[in-house]
């Protein structure tokens, strides 16, 4: 077991979906506001057990959908109204109806490149998390239901904290070294 100066934080198993959303709802009741959820699937209601906010990433993607597609039907019609006009087919110099599409494609892609760079810029993201070391949490993705808690939490405190996990019926709980 490492020691208190090296801890990462827990880890704790539940039997399935509604054990871990009634767990995930326990610890934040207690006060408990550093901790995560994984399961092999998406789970209905854990956000709010967790008291996740909504996801800024949604705004950034509609306001970069704006700009590519307002920069789009800019760079069409300023080209083929004032750079280089010519008539075809006797359609008007700033035609919109046909610039509808690159419009589209342009903010699509500003829109997901927006929120790419966003989501890297939003999470907390490590090259190798201290989850990774654990035996049970390769199961994560196959059938197994956990709840990790760090031991940055202000209201962590390994026997405190254990006892209330396996209260609200958490098994194989296993503490995590800081790598």
């Amino acid at each position: 077991m490492p020691d208190d100066t090296t801890i990462w934080g827990l880890i704790v198993e539940f039997d399935g979906p509604e054990a871990l959303l009634r767990a995930a709802r326990g610890l934040h009741d207690a006060g408990y506001r550093n901790f995560e959820c994984h399961s092999p699937f998406p789970i209905h209601g854990i956000d709010q057990a967790l008291g996740e906010k909504r996801s800024k990433i949604g705004y950034i993607a509609g306001v970069m959908a704006l700009v590519g597609g307002t920069a789009a039907i800019t760079l069409q019609g300023w080209t083929s109204a004032i750079n280089y006009p010519l008539v075809i087919s006797g359609k008007p110099f700033f035609s919109y109806q046909a610039f509808f599409p690159i419009t589209f494609a342009i903010a699509v892609l500003f829109a997901a490149a927006g929120s790419l760079i966003a989501m890297i810029g939003l999470i907390n993201m490590r090259l190798h998390h201290p989850l990774f070391n654990s035996e049970n949490f390769k199961r994560v993705s196959d059938d197994a239901f956990f709840i990790s808690i760090k031991a940055a939490d202000p209201r962590y405190d390994r026997e405190k904290t254990t006892s209330l996990l396996a209260e609200l019926g958490g098994t194989n709980i296993e503490i995590l070294a800081d790598s």
